[in-house]
């Protein structure tokens, strides 16, 4: 039956369309943290509080906002993906410290946990052919 078989044509195709998902998402999340200003940022900065980091909140929150907004464009772009996976990843890991440090229990913190494990996934995964990482950083080719 060709549907179980092991052969998976249009992977490229897929990842695209996961990529523009959650890259649109995470846009619509990010935006009005960054257009929340210095206030905003301070708020969603004073979350490092939760893994010892108590300087610099409005720094912080920017790089949250920044890391959601930006990185969400990228990931549809598919440029710098790795880098970008990884701050994401880093900022997930700190919202779900925070929501679980919070009291707020598994429905507080587990879309972070889940978002989390899929950036970091995609880290390993990569972008796919359909993006500008292939174009601009070609590797070996894939077999």
């Amino acid at each position: 039956m060709k549907l179980l078989r092991n052969s998976y044509p249009a992977r490229d195709f897929g990842l695209l369309i996961l990529r523009i998902g959650i890259g649109i998402m995470f846009m619509l999340h990010g935006l009005p943290k960054m257009t929340g200003g210095l206030e905003k940022w301070t708020a969603i900065g004073g979350s490092m509080e939760t893994v010892g980091i108590d300087f610099m909140p409005a720094f912080w929150g920017f790089m949250a906002a920044f890391a959601e907004l930006i990185g969400g464009a990228l990931i549809i772009l598919g440029l710098f993906f790795r880098p970008v996976t990884v701050l994401l990843t880093i900022t997930m890991i700190v919202a779900a410290l925070k929501h679980g440090a919070a009291g707020d229990g598994f429905k507080g913190y587990s879309h972070a946990v889940e978002l989390g494990i899929l950036f970091f996934s995609l880290y390993f995964i990569g972008p796919g052919r359909i993006s500008l990482d292939a174009k601009y950083f070609p590797g070996e080719p894939l077999r």
